[in-house]
């Protein structure tokens, strides 16, 4: 048989055989039949599942994650400093670009909804990690946090997070239980203006008088401490802000 002829029987071959081919290969691709179909189990309507952006981060119950040493303690806080902090990441005055996303959609009820389910669990403190330090540094930051330094016009911590530092209703968060990294990130933050609240803003202006020395000290110190049995947020009222604060007024409560 000469080439030629051999090129009209292939010809020939693959004609009658492409359609059944194609037929095989859309036979192949197509869905299972319904009778063998799997439906897709609903997804359940529930806050819970509404909240999986939240909680793969921040822990089920918002207990944060001690090995990121990022994701802080939502857990116990007060509910509208928890919903205050999420308008803000909305407005772009925190700006972290996953939380901005995830927040940008949210109407403020809803918002209020995710703070009121994450200030109402209680779960037990984790411990992170802490780098090691001199022990002057973190006399320094005990000073600082305890005490103040009326010579570089710090205030005390305490004096406005509250004397067991688990913060004070409604609107000053709690200081122990949060990593290292998160504290001291945070503060450098209000110093680059990359988080800010309320005009005026007195984090800020704290901030901004604490030396990058100061800020390692306070950081390590908190990260160090074990919480009160008592990790609740103090009564509205209990604390008068030595500063004047946006988001506080004279006794500390909400503006």
């Amino acid at each position: 048989m000469n080439l030629c002829a051999t090129m009209k029987v292939s010809r020939s071959v693959i004609t009658r055989w492409l359609p059944v081919a194609v037929i095989l290969l859309l036979l192949a691709a197509r869905p299972a039949s319904a009778a063998n179909h799997t439906v897709p189990a609903p997804i359940p309507d529930t806050l819970q599942q509404r909240i999986a952006a939240c909680t793969s981060c921040h822990g089920d119950h918002g207990q944060g994650s001690a090995d990121s040493h990022f994701f802080p303690r939502l857990a116990g806080k007060p509910a509208s400093y928890l919903a205050r902090q999420l308008q803000y990441f909305q407005s772009g005055q925190r700006k972290y670009a996953p939380m901005q996303y995830i927040v940008q959609p949210l109407s403020p009820a809803y918002m209020r909804e995710i703070a009121d389910y994450f200030s109402s669990q209680q779960v037990p403190y984790k411990s992170s990690p802490v780098p090691t330090l001199p022990a002057a540094v973190l006399q320094r930051g005990e000073q600082i946090v305890t005490q103040g330094d009326s010579a570089a016009k710090l205030p005390p911590c305490q004096s406005c997070h509250g004397r067991q530092l688990t913060g004070v209703e409604p609107n000053i968060p709690g200081l122990v239980g949060l990593p290292y990294d998160y504290v001291s990130s945070q503060l450098g933050s209000w110093r680059t203006g990359t988080r800010a609240s309320t005009a005026p803003d007195c984090m800020a202006q704290i901030a901004n008088r604490l030396s990058p020395d100061d800020i390692t000290a306070v950081s390590a110190w908190l990260a160090s401490q074990q919480p009160a049995s008592d990790a609740h947020a103090q009564a509205a009222g209990s604390v008068t802000p030595p500063l004047r604060c946006g988001v506080l007024a004279a006794k500390g409560d909400g503006a």
